[in-house]
């Protein structure tokens, strides 16, 4: 973000998982990802100074691809889990670490089954017609640059960038930021950014 960037006042907060996530300013996070590795947490958060805010742990070879949102005290946020024979790539995202249907927070999918961009759809638990989406992101996965819009509009709530420092080349590990913008709750943000990673990075890379 180049300095003096004036960001949109939004007429109410964005606060999807909690309003603890929303704060007046925005935010700068660094997204690690740590390639070389399959243990528990390999997907972290962290702020400009380097602390955790977020870690994502992987249960692995579990029935259901599913995933866990901690914060920085190791207590669960949010809990992702993938609809089984959904066409478009569908997630659904819980509260904690329930994945009851009364606990449904979110659900994010492809907006089409063919992409050369990324283009995805978010729609909240309340919307049950999904006739409208809540939020949408596009852009390139690839470049690490993708844009969160709120609603089917031109309205940003987020921005992803690419990081490159020798430091992250030296440890092996894709290091990219996201600007998240004041009053936007910045642990959706997290949460949506883990879905877009886990539906470009796909094992099979089908569909």
């Amino acid at each position: 973000m180049m300095a003096g960037t004036s960001y949109p006042a939004l007429v109410s907060p964005v606060a999807v998982i909690s309003p603890q996530f929303c704060v007046g300013y925005p935010v700068d996070l660094t997204i690690v990802r740590k390639l070389m590795t399959l243990s528990e947490g390999n997907f972290g958060v962290t702020d400009v100074n380097g602390n955790i805010m977020f870690r994502v742990k992987g249960k692995l070879f579990s029935l259901h691809d599913r995933r866990v949102l901690l914060d920085a005290a190791g207590n669960p946020v949010v809990t992702f889990q993938q609809k089984l024979l959904s066409a478009h790539r569908r997630w659904q995202v819980f509260r904690g670490e329930s994945t009851d249907a009364k606990d449904l927070l979110f659900s994010v999918k492809k907006s089409s089954l063919i992409q050369f961009k990324t283009k995805l759809d978010v729609c909240l638990a309340s919307n049950t017609k999904e006739e409208k989406c809540d939020f949408k992101i596009e852009g390139s996965w690839l470049e690490r640059s993708c844009v969160i819009y709120a609603g089917n509009s031109n309205n940003i709530i987020a921005q992803m960038h690419k990081k490159h420092t020798a430091q992250s080349i030296l440890l092996g590990k894709d290091t990219f930021g996201v600007t998240v913008y004041p009053n936007v709750d910045y642990a959706f943000i997290v949460a949506l950014v883990v879905i877009l990673e886990e539906i470009n990075e796909d094992r099979s890379g089908e569909d």
